[in-house]
């Protein structure tokens, strides 16, 4: 069964009484007069906004939080070598009125501090508790909001002696693979070898083309004028039941032996689509049974998720770019369809959306961000965190404990983590939803399982 995860953990720590003990710049070791601009792709440019990650690590006696510390202070320096837009800030080109980086070495953050709680006592990492946040530096108080940095470090130490990397990066510099990347190269950097994989900053490989040509239909994009919000999957006002359920691998390996039963086999029954459309089912029928009206059977659902295009294109992207070469891929559906089709089917309808994306369908929609100006849009969003892998990243100290993103809830989001310490291949759902629709998703959770 299905049933979820927890819905709230006993004893989950409001204030993990984090002091900050020091806040300061660290600056690229190559210091260079040339002072250059990095282009940003459409892509990029909608990305306009932090990420926040923690890494948390158990104590280890040759790895004292002082040594790492210092460990860590000198490989950002050589990172920033290679990484120089790491260092610089955003700003909007006069000319063109676009988003690109000022590579001018102003500098990353850099902040220590220092918890009053040992890592046990933080409990179970996987319920993402709003007060990770303070373990995230995203603002230096010392500096104007117009020269704060694009990506700042924060080092945590816990009264075991065990630590967290809190990250905070904009949007704009990373997407997941290439943060995956760079937490590598940051690894050799520490292991003092050279950079496993240096990385491609040319952002130019996805520019728009000239003369811009949009040859396919977007139904995953709307034009800023078209939509009443101005940002992707806006935060709500309305209170939200926030829930975990937890898939193990054995489950997962029978939604895709149900889903091969009934499918056509001309799309690949993934563990990540037969959990898309597991989601989707239910977050469409929570939705359509909150409204209450059986014409709502009728409504069109759409789920959106990110396809990364660096092998999809002609030529394909280098492995190391940098920048976020993921699109949005969408499925649509009819309620009715959600619910008495074959579940195979369903898992169909959401890899199809996968293998729409050619080389000539991610041209058209990064022409089209050059001519309409827009973002994703959809009823429901998965964010997938399951398969990054940052806590298989091996540092000197050893593997994290467990690797999440800061987590603020969206009702229109749906979270998809890793397991920790155990079943590997096991997935977290991460839902927040109004009371109702929550009692509904749950339901559809399980009746789908079953």
């Amino acid at each position: 069964m299905g049933s979820s995860y927890q819905e709230s953990p006993p004893l989950l720590l409001q204030d993990l009484k984090v002091t900050i003990k020091e806040s300061s710049l660290i600056f690229p070791s190559d210091e260079t007069s040339d002072r250059k601009s990095m282009f940003l792709s459409n892509v990029d440019q909608i990305l306009n906004f932090d990420v926040q990650t923690v890494h948390f690590f158990r104590p280890n006696k040759d790895f004292p939080p002082e040594m790492v510390l210092e460990k860590l202070r000198k490989a950002l320096v050589k990172a920033m070598d290679a990484y120089e837009f790491l260092a610089g800030r955003l700003r909007v080109d006069p000319s063109s009125g676009r988003l690109d980086v000022d590579c001018n070495g102003a500098g990353a953050g850099f902040v220590t501090a220092a918890s009053e709680y040992t890592l046990e006592e933080l409990g179970d990492l996987v319920y993402p508790n709003p007060a990770f946040a303070q373990l995230v530096t995203s603002q230096l108080p010392s500096l104007p909001k117009d020269d704060q940095p694009l990506f700042a470090f924060q080092v945590t130490s816990f009264k075991c002696g065990g630590f967290a990397m809190g990250i905070s990066t904009n949007h704009t510099t990373f997407d997941g693979l290439s943060f995956k990347t760079f937490l590598e190269n940051l690894a050799s950097l520490l292991h003092e070898k050279p950079l496993s994989t240096p990385p491609c900053n040319d952002r130019t490989l996805l520019k728009a083309r000239h003369p811009p040509s949009v040859t396919f239909p977007h139904h995953e994009l709307v034009k800023f004028q078209d939509c009443e919000t101005t940002t992707v999957f806006e935060a709500t006002s309305q209170h939200l039941d926030f829930k975990i359920f937890k898939l193990s691998s054995e489950q997962i390996k029978k939604l895709k032996e149900r889903a091969s039963e009934t499918s056509s086999g001309y799309v690949r029954v993934t563990g990540f689509n037969v959990v898309t459309a597991l989601v989707w089912r239910c977050k469409a029928l929570s939705v359509a049974a909150e409204e209450g009206e059986e014409t709502n059977l009728e409504r069109e659902s759409t789920i959106l998720y990110a396809v990364d295009i660096r092998g999809r294109l002609n030529p394909e992207l280098p492995s190391s770019y940098t920048g976020n070469a993921v699109l949005t891929a969408y499925a649509k559906a009819k309620c009715k369809a959600l619910l008495e089709e074959p579940f195979g089917r369903i898992v169909e309808i959401v890899g199809d959306g996968a293998n729409r994306i050619t080389d000539e369908y991610a041209r058209s929609a990064i022409d089209w961000g050059e001519l309409y100006k827009g973002f994703p849009h959809g009823e429901v969003l998965v964010s997938s965190w399951w398969k990054l892998g940052f806590a298989e990243v091996e540092y000197p100290w050893g593997k994290p404990k467990y690797s999440c993103p800061v987590v603020y809830h969206r009702k229109d989001i749906v979270l998809l983590f890793p397991d920790i310490d155990g079943d590997s291949k096991g997935v977290y759902v991460l839902a927040a939803l109004p009371s109702k629709e929550m009692t509904k998703f749950q339901h559809w959770f399980e009746d789908t399982l079953c």
